[in-house]
């Protein structure tokens, strides 16, 4: 019966497996950036390129936020997506992510993380990113797969880098699907074919470096 089960766990675990790889290697629709919800073109994955609103945490393109300047001039800049005045200081803008973090908004959360990070406070950038993970945020994924390969919350953790990597990457982001490939490509020739599918679907993205 032991000999049974050992042979049982193995077909599951090799089955599992198996529907891991469907998930992963499926191409998604758009990248986890998506359109802009102004002119409806796809987000560019490079952050220079579009501009995040504190106020609902909308993300638009460079383009449409400078056609806004444009259009009401700088003394009466609003939103294009919410209509909220933009903030005029640092303190309003910080102001704006709070209200957004305390109604559980995942983008403001990670962004929150993010900006932890920066200041070094990797242990609550974590439990930030953590929580945004969990909301369901595709970068928050990536991010702890960046914390997890530097070993910013304690010891570097191959495994845990790997599941936020493919998490990330079954979500639709770009440059998760370059280290996946590039992880699969530093195995061997014999993981070549999966390496060449995550740069396939990167490219397909948008990600310059696949």
């Amino acid at each position: 019966q032991r000999n049974h089960r050992q042979q049982h766990e193995q077909k599951c675990k090799k089955r599992a497996a198996e529907l891991r790889d469907e998930i992963l290697f499926q191409q998604p629709e758009n990248s986890c950036y998506g359109d802009c919800p102004i002119c409806c073109l796809p987000l560019p994955p490079k952050r220079r390129k579009k501009v995040l609103q504190t106020c609902c945490s909308t993300v638009i393109c460079d383009g449409c936020c400078y056609a806004n300047k444009l259009r009401k001039g700088m003394n009466d800049i609003k939103c294009p997506f919410c209509r909220h005045p933009l903030p005029a200081t640092t303190a309003e803008a910080k102001a704006n992510q709070m209200k957004r973090i305390e109604v559980n908004d995942p983008v403001a959360i990670r962004q929150m993380g993010a900006d932890c990070c920066k200041k070094m406070k990797f242990d609550t950038a974590f439990q930030y990113l953590t929580k945004a993970a969990e909301l369901g945020d595709i970068v928050a994924h990536y991010l702890l797969s960046v914390m997890h390969k530097n070993g910013e919350v304690g010891e570097k953790d191959e495994i845990k880098r790997v599941y936020h990597l493919e998490e990330a990457a079954i979500g639709g982001h770009p440059e998760a699907r370059y280290e996946l490939g590039m992880i699969e490509f530093g195995i061997g020739m014999e993981r070549m074919d999966r390496a060449i599918k995550h740069w396939m679907i990167g490219a397909n993205l948008g990600d310059e470096q696949s």
